[in-house]
């Protein structure tokens, strides 16, 4: 017998995964009772997602999970500072956010065993991970993302791509089976720039709407054009047909036209995100989910930080700290944090040890899979909650240890979206949105 004698189909592997301490802790019943909701998919509390991904992987110890008591070659330069959570600290690049942390979660506990850029980062934006050893500037999809199964599940609103990615694609943020009808609509362009306009969004310059119209009468003949009928051929008219038809919906949509209206808003609203490209592109992704996108990527570089971690990090950091402060206290004023799950993290950890590199300038901490620390918000997401720990040194996570999957299948559930679904390539294979469906129920609201 596999499964406990409960509604919720609690079985003995996830109560492996959750840990004996967590039974003993919280209770069997209650650990029960709390399972039973995340695993609820009318439980969503979620329109929108925005995550934040900070590419390269941002140290915990130089952001959320400083250890001012380790010795000096593991603690560093940085001091700690004292959040809204008794006995919760920050480090000092994040002092905004530990004025509101009162607001979010902090989980200090997700860890795997993908110690290079490639590999995590797919793992982190698919909750899957790779099939076979990658190199650390590989663009790999063995797996849909998450952003293109939400596209898949929930739909585009308002003739809006249902997925957004700015400014770039995530390297493993495409929709392998999935289609090119799911990748990620690329807005590149910057909107703190004074002439700031997105592509695809307003008819070319000298075409009228009534040769436009013309135009898509063409188009629209040629696609009754016989396209290769075998799903498991490789037809590029599709793709182009996918992407023909985002920039078509986007010309034509009047929510398109108000989202991407970034002089709508007021100066002083646009001074507290940062006036620069991030902090801009953070108050547009926030226009997004006025609009009702239901998933928008933030692809934010820079955070390889092999050298310069105690000088280029805190730069960076400035820049993040402004925005995504900025952006909660905005959605909570809006009325919108409630239905807008946000979440920040990058691929790994860092390195306990600080290292220098031969040819570096400065000192920087290296990859490490074993620990890093994710910011949750919004959508039911308890304020002021630490979750789990690493141990002393910052090594390990070692209390509520959880998985990319436990991460992955959170946002689903918070979506509306079963983790535990099939999808079918074209082929027919079939295909676990997530191998291990469970949430982390603390957060699930």
């Amino acid at each position: 017998m596999t499964q406990l004698d409960h509604p919720s189909g609690f079985n003995r592997r996830q109560a492996m995964h959750l840990g004996v301490g967590a039974w003993i802790g919280a209770g069997l019943v209650d650990m029960l009772r709390m399972q039973s909701r995340a695993s609820d998919g009318r439980q969503a509390r979620a329109k929108s997602c925005i995550t934040i991904w900070l590419d390269g992987g941002p140290s915990h110890f130089e952001t959320f999970d400083p250890k001012p008591d380790a010795p000096m070659e593991i603690r560093g330069e940085l001091n700690p500072i004292q959040t809204r959570m008794p006995g919760v600290q920050f480090c000092q690049t994040l002092p905004r956010l530990a004025e509101i942390s009162d607001k979010f979660t902090t989980i200090r506990s997700i860890r795997h065993d993908q110690g290079n850029h490639g590999a995590g980062n797919h793992y982190m934006t698919t909750g899957s991970p790779t099939r076979i050893p990658v190199g650390c500037g590989a663009f790999v999809s063995f797996h849909p993302s998450v952003g293109s199964v939400v596209a898949h599940e929930l739909g585009k609103p308002n003739g809006l791509p249902a997925y957004f990615s700015i400014p770039s694609m995530n390297r493993s943020g495409g929709p392998n089976f999935l289609g090119a009808k799911y990748a990620p609509f690329i807005v590149a362009d910057d909107p703190n720039s004074a002439g700031f306009r997105v592509r695809d969004v307003a008819l070319p310059n000298g075409l009228v709407t009534d040769r436009f119209n013309r135009r898509t009468d063409l188009r629209k003949t040629v696609d009754r054009l016989k396209r290769i009928e075998d799903p498991a051929a490789v037809d590029p008219a599709f793709a182009i047909d996918a992407d023909y038809g985002k920039g078509l919906d986007l010309v034509t949509s009047t929510s398109a036209q108000k989202a991407f209206d970034m002089k709508s808003e007021s100066d002083s609203l646009r001074d507290e995100y940062g006036r620069n490209s991030f902090g801009q592109r953070m108050l547009l992704a926030r226009r997004l989910v006025e609009a009702g996108v239901p998933f928008i990527t933030m692809n934010h570089g820079g955070w390889d930080h092999h050298s310069g971690v105690f000088t280029e990090l805190p730069k960076a950091t400035a820049i993040v700290d402004q925005a995504v402060a900025a952006l909660i206290r905005d959605l909570e004023t809006r009325g919108l944090l409630d239905s807008t799950l946000i979440v920040m993290l990058g691929e790994f950890g860092r390195t306990p040890k600080i290292s220098t590199l031969p040819g570096a300038a400065t000192a920087g901490r290296d990859h490490w899979s074993n620990a890093m620390s994710v910011l949750m918000a919004g959508a039911g997401t308890p304020g002021g909650l630490c979750l789990g720990a690493t141990d002393r040194h910052g090594y390990s996570a070692v209390d509520r240890v959880l998985s990319p999957e436990n991460f992955v299948s959170t946002i689903y559930r918070k979506l509306g979206i079963d983790p535990d679904k099939v999808l079918y390539t074209p082929q027919g294979r079939p295909s676990h949105i997530v191998s291990d469906p469970t949430p982390i129920i603390e957060v699930m609201g």
